[in-house]
């Protein structure tokens, strides 16, 4: 049987403590295949880029040309999708709600002025989910972010994308006009927000089929 290396991308904000990389990560203990979680703040939340998070993530790859399959969520999902496009070694991608079009999602919640403040300052407190407290973010994400555009992911990976009929994050149709144009990726729909905490079994099931997991 060849061999495989899963990886499981969290969100922003959050750590492989969260309740969906537990969650998963459990099942495959349960089926005895190994899955690693990297922790995507790297020690620091406050230079987060998505960039950085390419380069940690392409870094825990075997270095043979063993296929990969990543699971990403939200966030995580996005920069998987980007390291589907930039690395022939990933083979399946599992978006979890994936968060395509962050910036105009995000920003916009966050009002004009408070932008404006935080490209002055530098720095902004953001509600880190991990470690239940507010932490500093440099404008450096936002910059970064900005060059990861949709339009460049045309590399035909085989690619299952899981997202919530009722995501008040990232809207569903942001996963529907991805799937709309790629032939090559399946999109189902869940009864549930972004959290999709209450499908995780359906999820599983899902992953299993799409992955051939035991």
């Amino acid at each position: 049987m060849t061999t495989l290396d899963y990886v499981y991308l969290h969100g922003f904000a959050s750590s492989p403590k969260s309740a969906k990389a537990q969650d998963i990560g459990d099942r495959f203990t349960q089926i005895q295949t190994n899955l690693k979680i990297p922790d995507l703040n790297a020690g620091d939340f406050s230079q987060l880029t998505i960039t950085r998070q390419l380069t940690q993530v392409a870094a825990e790859f075997s270095n043979d040309s063993t296929p990969v399959t990543l699971i990403g969520s939200s966030l995580g999902g996005l920069t998987a999708a980007h390291l589907g496009q930039q690395s022939l070694q990933v083979q399946r991608l599992v978006l979890l709600a994936p968060a395509f079009g962050f910036l105009s999602h995000w920003l916009p919640k966050l009002g004009d002025e408070e932008v404006q403040r935080w490209q002055q300052e530098k720095y902004i407190m953001v509600y880190h989910y991990g470690e239940q407290r507010p932490l500093p973010l440099s404008y450096d994400f936002v910059t970064d972010a900005a060059q990861y555009q949709e339009k460049l992911l045309q590399r035909p990976s085989s690619t299952l994308i899981l997202h919530g009929k009722k995501d008040e994050v990232i809207p569903i149709e942001a996963s529907q006009d991805f799937a709309q144009s790629r032939p090559w990726v399946e999109l189902v729909e869940l009864d549930s927000d972004h959290a999709l905490s209450n499908v995780m079994e359906e999820i599983w099931q899902s992953i299993r089929l799409f992955c051939q997991l035991p």
